[in-house]
């Protein structure tokens, strides 16, 4: 997501959940994982949820699951998570350049990074080169694509070059919002990605070392996919 200066950080339907635990009390089935009381993880044996307390919040947690045999999802780690500085929003009706991270389910189709992948990563990773640009221009026919070098049809003004975000773009991981079918206009550029400064431009973002351990964790051959959603509300991670 191309930031300002201030913010340097940075299609599918909404995460649903069975109706009867609405109507439980919220300390009812406090033991049950959150991937157990969705009803769409995205079909995968790992999750990584990404929930805030409410739309306007700018942070909250990402936390990542392993399927198990069973079925039940069990915990692999968890760190502190920073969302857009104008919150969250339903992705479905997210607008480009609003600063608000788009709620909702998706795939996480390739890690890219400044650095060399940490050992053991084994998502496709591709290295950022000077020539390396996220392409937001709307009028392009590369727009929400990684492309390197920039094609002549999008404008560097309206896009973002990678290698300029060497804290935040150390390593990260594409999410897959807008991005097999991208609408022009409701955004490009959506990542999870290393911690800048603050708040992000619409990504996701957690400690470098958090990051690291995630991508040594993901497993293309697992489907993993990233739900991201607050507790309650039109944006919440489980609807009711």
């Amino acid at each position: 997501m191309r930031r300002s200066r201030a913010v340097r950080a940075g299609v599918a339907a909404s995460i649903a959940a069975c109706a009867a635990l609405g109507a439980a009390a919220p300390s009812a089935q406090p033991s049950v994982p959150l991937p157990d009381r969705l009803a769409d993880t995205g079909g995968g044996r790992q999750l990584i949820t990404a929930q805030a307390p409410r739309a306007a919040a700018t942070s909250g947690t990402v936390t990542w699951w392993d399927r198990r045999p069973d079925g039940r999802w069990a915990k692999a780690g968890s760190a502190p998570a920073r969302f857009g500085a104008n919150g969250l929003v339903e992705g479905s009706r997210r607008e480009q350049g609003t600063n608000t991270t788009p709620a909702g389910l998706y795939d996480l189709p390739f890690a890219f990074g400044v650095e060399a992948a940490p050992g053991g990563t084994s998502m496709p990773y591709r290295p950022v080169r000077d020539s390396s640009w996220w392409c937001q221009d709307n009028d392009s026919r590369a727009y929400n694509r990684w492309t390197d070098p920039r094609p002549a049809d999008c404008r560097a003004a309206e896009s973002e070059h990678l290698a300029d975000y060497g804290t935040q773009y150390a390593h990260a991981l594409v999410v897959g919002f807008n991005y097999r079918t991208p609408v022009r206009g409701r955004g490009a550029g959506i990542f999870l990605h290393v911690n800048g400064r603050a708040a992000t431009a619409g990504c996701v973002s957690v400690p470098r070392e958090a990051m690291r351990r995630i991508l040594t964790w993901v497993r293309p051959e697992k489907a993993s996919h990233i739900a991201i959603g607050t507790r309650s509300g039109v944006t919440a991670i489980t609807r009711y």
